[in-house]
C-alpha cells in the first residue's frame, strides 16, 4: 500500500464526503440522529451554500443521482433550471452579442437548487425541512470560518462590488473591507430568507399537517412567493454592468420561476466490466464519462501502469474524442435529438478508437453517429467577443477568473473552483451523489432582500443556429455538472464526483480506472498524480478553443513528462497538487457477507473531508 495524505475511511453505520469539512460533518450528524442518506445530503447541501458561496448558492443548480434501497433502483434528479422565456438568440444578436455574457444578469437561468433539494427531501427523506435547514441557518446567522479562497474570490471582484454591484458589496464587504481567511463570517440576509420561508410554509399549513405538505408549501413560497417576486423585481428594474462593458437589465421573470419544477429522470448507464455506471442525461456532460469508458474498453489498460505515460496518453485521447462529441451532439433532449444510444454503443467506440494512435491528436474530431453530420459553433466567436468586452472583473466560471496573488491567503492552493460535491451512504443501503453549483458570489449581483446571487449557467449555450446546445426559451443549458453512481453486479457500489467544470469527467475517469482496474483503494486513487486536457471550446465565457494542451501535475516525474512531450502532447506542468477535488463514498461486502462502508476525499484545496463510522 502506498502512502496517502489521509486514511481511507471505513465503517458500517454511515459515511459522507464533500468538498467542505463542515458539510461532511453536518451530513454525518444527520445520520447519527436517525436520518437517512437523503436527509443528510440535503442538510449538507444547504450548508455548502453557506460555507462555499464562491462555489455554489441557493440561486444555483443541482443535478443528483440516488440509489433507493427500498425501491431497488437508481434515479436522476434534474435541478438544472432552463432559459427564461425572454432569452432568445435574436435578443442577444440584436444587441451585438456573439455569446451570452459570463457575468451579470443576462446569463441567468431559473434557479433550480432549492427546488431540487426539497424535491429530494419530500420524496425520499424522513426529516422536516426545519430540521435539515437549521445547520445552514445557524452558520449563516452566527458565522462560519472563511476558507482562503472565499476571501480571494471577494478580493478579485472588490472593485466591481464597490463601483457597480452594491448589493454584493453590502454582503461580502462588511465594514467596507474584504473579510480575512479564518474569520467568522455571517450572511444574515440569507439566514432571514430561510427563516421566512420556514415561517410562511408553516403558516400555509396552519393546523395539523405533515412534512410533505410543508415542503410543498416551502417550494411554493420560493417559486411563487416572496423569493420569486424579489428576483423578478431585481431583474426587471436594475441595470447591471457585465463583461460587455455595458449595463443591462435581466431576462429572468416571476413566470419563469413559477412554471418550473425539478424532475426525476432515468439515468444514462453503461456497463464496464462488472460495473454499471450511471450519469445524468445529455443536458449534462455526464455521458462524456461513459463515452470514455466505452472507448477505453479497446485500450488494453491492464498492460500499462496507472502512473505511466501510456496510461495518461490513452485516457487523454479518449477524452479528446468524447469531448468533441459533447460539442457536436449534447443538448437538452426535450429540444434536441441526441443520438445517445449510438454514441455509447460498442460499435461506435470501436470505430472511434481507430483514430487513437501513438501521437497526440491535434484536431477536434467529432464523430458521425448513424452517419449524421456534426454542426459546430463558430470557433472565432471567442476572440471577437474578447475584443469588444470588458473582462476586468472576471470571466465566466470563477475557476477561470483572475485572482490576486495574495500569498498569505493562498498558501499552496492554486485551484479556485466553481462547484461543490457531496456523497452519502447510510446504514440502510441508500446512496447519493450530488454536484451543486452556480449562484457564485462573484458572477452575478446578490438580490438585496434575499442574500444570494442567481446562476449564470446560460453562458454555456451557443447562439449559433443548428448547434445542439443553442439557446432557446425554456431549454436547459448543457451543464458541466456530473455526479456519478456505480453498481457492481447489480448492487450499489460507489458514489463520487468533483468540482471542475470541463475537467469533472476527466479527473473522475482516471480515479475510477485506478480504483477499478488497478486495485488502488479510494484514497490512493484520489491522491495519485492527476491531469486534464484542453482540446475543445471551454464551456464558460469567453469559450476560447484550446487544442492539445495537457495540464499535468509535476509529481508524475521527468521521465513520464518527457515521454508525453515526445508523443506530441503540449504540456503545462502544474504544481504537485494542482488537479482535482474528488470526493467518494463506496460500499462492499466482506467474505462473511457483512456490509462495509468506505469514503475518501481530496486533499487538494485543503477543505474536502470524508467522515464515517
Amino acid at each position: 500500500m502506498q502512502f496517502t495524505t489521509r486514511p481511507e475511511i471505513r465503517g458500517t453505520f454511515g459515511v459522507a464526503a464533500s468538498t467542505h469539512w463542515l458539510a461532511s460533518q453536518v451530513a454525518m450528524g444527520v445520520l447519527e440522529r436517525g436520518g437517512n442518506a437523503f436527509d443528510a445530503a440535503v442538510a449538507g447541501g444547504f450548508v455548502l451554500q453557506v460555507v462555499e458561496p464562491h462555489l455554489n448558492g441557493p440561486g444555483g443548480e443541482l443535478p443528483l443521482l440516488i440509489w433507493s434501497e427500498q425501491e431497488r433502483r437508481m434515479r436522476a434528479l434534474c435541478g438544472q433550471g432552463p432559459a427564461p422565456a425572454l432569452a432568445t438568440p435574436q435578443y442577444f444578436r440584436e444587441r451585438g452579442f456573439g455569446l451570452v455574457p459570463g457575468i451579470g444578469v443576462l446569463p441567468a437561468v431559473v434557479p433550480g437548487a432549492f427546488g431540487a433539494w426539497l424535491t429530494l427531501l419530500r420524496d425520499y427523506g424522513t426529516l422536516t425541512l426545519a430540521e435539515v435547514l437549521q445547520p445552514a441557518i445557524d452558520y449563516a446567522e452566527h458565522g462560519f470560518p472563511l476558507v482562503a479562497r472565499v476571501s480571494q474570490a471577494i478580493l478579485a471582484v472588490r472593485a466591481l462590488f464597490e463601483t457597480e454591484w452594491h448589493s454584493s458589496r453590502d454582503i461580502w464587504l462588511p465594514g467596507g473591507a474584504v473579510p480575512r481567511p479564518g474569520e467568522l463570517f455571517c450572511n444574515k440576509a440569507l439566514a432571514a430568507t430561510y427563516k421566512r420561508i420556514l415561517q410562511e410554509a408553516a403558516t400555509a399549513c396552519a393546523g395539523p399537517t405533515n412534512r410533505t405538505a410543508e415542503i410543498d408549501a416551502a417550494m411554493q413560497v420560493w417559486s411563487q412567493g416572496f423569493v420569486a417576486r424579489e428576483i423578478d423585481r431585481f431583474y426587471r428594474e436594475e441595470q447591471i454592468k457585465d463583461c460587455s462593458g455595458e449595463r443591462n437589465r435581466g431576462l429572468l421573470r416571476y413566470e419563469d420561476m413559477a412554471g418550473w419544477r425539478a424532475q426525476w429522470e432515468a439515468p444514462v448507464t453503461l456497463d464496464f466490466g462488472e460495473t454499471t455506471v450511471a450519469k445524468c442525461g445529455p443536458w449534462s456532460q455526464g455521458p462524456v464519462f461513459l463515452q470514455q469508458l466505452a472507448l477505453l474498453k479497446q485500450a488494453s489498460l491492464e498492460n500499462f501502469e496507472p502512473d505511466s505515460a501510456a496510461f495518461v496518453h490513452r485516457v487523454t485521447e479518449a477524452a479528446k474524442l468524447s469531448m468533441a462529441d459533447r460539442l457536436a451532439w449534447y443538448g437538452d433532449p426535450a429540444y434536441v435529438d441526441v443520438p445517445l444510444a449510438h454514441l455509447l454503443s460498442d460499435a461506435y467506440a470501436r470505430e472511434r478508437w481507430v483514430l487513437v494512435g501513438n501521437r497526440a491528436s491535434t484536431e477536434l474530431q467529432p464523430g458521425r453517429p448513424g452517419g449524421r453530420m456534426p454542426v459546430l459553433p463558430d470557433p472565432g466567436v471567442a476572440l471577437r467577443e474578447l475584443a469588444r468586452s470588458d473582462a476586468r472583473f472576471g470571466i465566466g466560471e470563477p475557476a477561470f477568473a483572475d485572482l490576486p496573488p495574495v500569498r498569505e491567503w493562498a498558501d499552496n492552493e492554486v485551484f479556485v473552483g466553481d462547484t461543490c460535491h457531496i456523497d452519502v451512504i447510510d446504514r440502510f443501503g441508500n446512496m447519493l451523489s450530488a454536484t451543486p453549483s452556480g449562484g457564485w458570489l462573484s458572477s452575478s449581483p446578490a438580490i438585496p432582500a434575499l442574500g444570494f446571487s442567481i446562476s449564470t449557467r446560460l453562458q454555456t449555450t451557443w447562439l449559433d443556429d443548428g448547434t445542439a446546445a443553442q439557446l432557446a426559451p425554456g431549454k436547459r443549458p448543457t451543464t458541466t455538472l456530473s455526479p456519478t453512481l456505480v453498481l457492481r453486479n447489480g448492487e450499489p457500489f460507489m458514489a463520487f464526483g468533483t468540482p471542475g467544470g470541463d475537467q469533472q469527467d476527466q479527473w473522475t475517469v482516471a480515479f475510477f480506472l485506478r480504483h477499478l482496474v488497478y486495485g488502488m483503494n479510494l484514497q490512493e486513487a484520489i491522491d495519485a498524480p492527476a491531469w486534464h486536457v484542453d482540446h475543445f471550446p471551454g464551456s464558460f465565457w469567453p469559450r476560447i478553443t484550446t487544442l492539445n494542451r495537457l495540464s499535468i501535475e509535476s509529481r508524475f516525474g521527468e521521465s513520464v513528462l518527457d515521454e508525453l512531450a515526445g508523443a506530441g502532447h503540449v504540456l503545462k506542468v502544474g504544481l504537485p497538487w494542482s488537479e482535482g477535488r474528488i470526493s467518494v463514498c463506496a460500499q462492499r461486502r466482506d467474505a462473511q457477507g457483512r456490509r462495509l462502508l468506505l469514503a475518501a476525499a481530496n486533499p487538494r484545496g485543503m477543505q474536502g473531508y470524508a467522515v464515517g463510522r
